[in-house]
This record gives C-alpha cells, structure tokens and sequence, in this order.
C-alpha cells in the first residue's frame, strides 16, 4: 500500500504502525488458538476506528478486517488499555528540554510579542452518550449536550504537551486546571525560579506562570492592544484541537463517543497521543497550520531578537518580570508595564502574589 493511502486511512506512517505493532506484541496476551486475531489486525481496527469515527460494525466489515462488531468490542477493550499504558506515558510530556523551551519562545515571542510563553492551554467538549442517570447532570454541559471536559496543552509546534480527559463536561476550565496535576508541576517550577509563561483564555485565572486576556478591556489601545497580542499567540491551541479532531474524527461532535466516560476518556488520551506524529518526522497537511511555516520563522526570529537574560524586579508588593532585549526600551506607568520594542507598543501584564 503506498504511503499516502497507509496515511489516509490509518493517519500514522508506517515507521509508526510499526513501531506500535512491536510494543503490542509485547504488552498484549498472544492468542493460544490458530484462529486467534493477529496483532496487526487488532492495531488496524483500532487505528481506523479513531481516524474514522464508525461504529464498531462498519469498523469491522470495512478495509478487509472482516471483523463483527462484538469482536471489534473486544479488540478496542484491549488495545487502549496498552496504547494508554505506554503511549501516553512516553509520548506525552510537560517536560521541555532547554532547546524545546528556546525555539517555544522565540516563536510565541515573534507571534505575540510577549517574552517567556512556551505554550498555551485551552479546554475542548468530547460529546458522548448519556451515562448513568445518577451522573447525568454531571456531564451535562453548557453547550446543551453530554460531553467531557478534555484540558490540552500544546507548544509551537502543536505538540499535544498535556493532556487531562477525565473531568465531566459540566466541570469548568478553571476547575479542571486547579484539580490536575499540571497546577502543582508549575507551582513548583516557578518557585525554583523557572520565569515559563502560558497563555490561556479568560476563563482561567491570571498566574505568575499563567497569562490570560483582560475580560472586560476598557477602551483605548492598550488593553484592547493586549488582548490582541495574547489572541494571536494563543490561538495556536484551538488550531491544535481542531486538527486533533479532523484527524481522529471519533472524538468530534457530529458523533458522540458510545461509551462510559472511563472508556471515552481512554480514547480521547490515546488519540492526543497519537497525534504527536512530529516524532516521525511526519508533515500536517491541514491549511490551519500553514500559518506556522510562513515568513516570520523562527529562524529569522532569532535574528533580529536577542535575548540577554532574565531580569527581576520588585517594587512593594508588585514583581515585575521581563527580558532585558536589545534595542527596546522599558516603561513603567502605574500598575502596567508597556514593552517598546521594534516600534511595536503593548502592554505586558504584572503578575500579582
């Protein structure tokens, strides 16, 4: 099969799929009967039942699988469980290396002009069934359907760097980040004196190491600069979801996930895992990211911006922190700190303890 068909169908390369069929040669039971399913077939129905988004019947009568619907249960049932054990685990981390954390900054820095960011958080519904009655308003969302609150954290290069399924649709953003377990990761990184910044929208609450929008900006240009300058480095997570779903179209809404929330909340890991397919090196091709390969590089980024070091400042109880950078200028008025540099004036919010 050629490489664009395996893609299509599947959506991982075969590098990929090949390395998944080894790991799950080793984690799954092998079959004791001649008759039993062969692992590459229990990888291929699952695979297309994430890209596809079919019920298991059409699954296991589509692509040559020849597999009925209550086999295609039983496949699912033991391959995500293995897929999560191990792809999620090593495959999805929070963890940058200093290389990681310099290119996420330059380039969320030539998108927004704000120094530091090195990622941005955002929360997206995964429709599912009606679970139990006695939970149902638990999972009953704003938006008037049952859903999962899914958190995702990506970098520059939308790569899934985080990813928390768990939580019911009706539970808020904010309340789904202070119940994970990235809260506490960050607190500590800020406290060993980590100055990493990332962007979410105004439903999260303003941090040291979290920057978010003014929610009700007053009219003028710096405020209403700001909120402008965040939107355009933050959007790149809404485009990282949206990219997610096209590409495994079971998680979108036109479809709801038929399974309890421990079973879709498997599935929605596995498939953010899944999706970081820059680990083989393998090009999106979706018109959304095409923004992220045009003029403004990081490579030319980095030529007309060098940064010095980090520089603290306290004054009362207000810390200031910023990037001494050449050829710009620091203002201070007020409670707000104006950033000039390379003609372009906006607003740097001070971070409050």
């Amino acid at each position: 099969m050629e490489d664009h068909i395996f893609l299509k169908n599947f959506r991982l390369p075969k590098a990929a799929f090949a390395h998944l069929l080894a790991l799950l040669d080793v984690k799954l039971q092998p079959g004791v009967r001649k008759t039993s399913i062969p692992t590459i077939l229990k990888l291929a129905a699952t695979l297309r039942f994430c890209a596809h988004g079919s019920y298991q019947l059409s699954v296991g009568n589509g692509f040559s699988i020849g597999f009925g619907q209550s086999t295609v249960s039983l496949v699912l049932s033991e391959v995500f469980p293995a897929l999560e054990e191990y792809v999620c685990r090593n495959w999805v981390t929070i963890q940058y290396t200093e290389e990681e954390k310099r290119q996420a900054k330059l380039y969320f820095f030539g998108k927004s002009g704000i120094p530091g960011v090195i990622g941005c958080i955002d929360g997206t519904h995964v429709k599912i069934v009606a679970p139990k009655k006695d939970i149902q308003h638990l999972y009953y969302n704003r938006k008037g359907y049952y859903s999962l609150n899914a958190m995702i954290v990506c970098d520059n290069a939308m790569r899934i760097r985080y990813v928390n399924a768990k939580y019911p649709g009706a539970t808020h953003d904010a309340n789904v980040f202070n119940m994970s377990t990235l809260k506490p990761r960050l607190e500590d990184d800020y406290r060993r004196g980590e100055r990493n910044i990332i962007l979410g929208d105004a439903g999260y609450a303003l941090q040291p190491y979290m920057l978010t929008p003014y929610r009700n900006p007053e009219d003028g240009p710096a405020e209403c600069m700001f909120n402008r300058k965040h939107s355009q480095g933050r959007n790149i997570v809404e485009r990282t979801i949206g990219v997610l779903k096209n590409r495994f179209r079971c998680l979108l809404g036109a479809r709801a996930l038929h399974y309890e929330p421990k079973k879709a909340t498997q599935i929605i890991n596995v498939c953010a895992a899944l999706h970081i397919c820059l680990f083989y090196n393998v090009q999106l091709s979706d018109e959304e990211i095409s923004d992220y390969q045009n003029p403004m590089t990081i490579s030319k980024i980095a030529q007309h911006m060098k940064v010095v070091q980090w520089q603290t400042k306290k004054l009362g109880q207000l810390e200031i922190i910023f990037y001494n950078i050449c050829s710009s200028s620091f203002t201070m008025i007020t409670n707000n700190f104006y950033l000039n540099s390379y003609s372009v004036h906006f607003k740097f919010r001070v971070h409050l303890f």
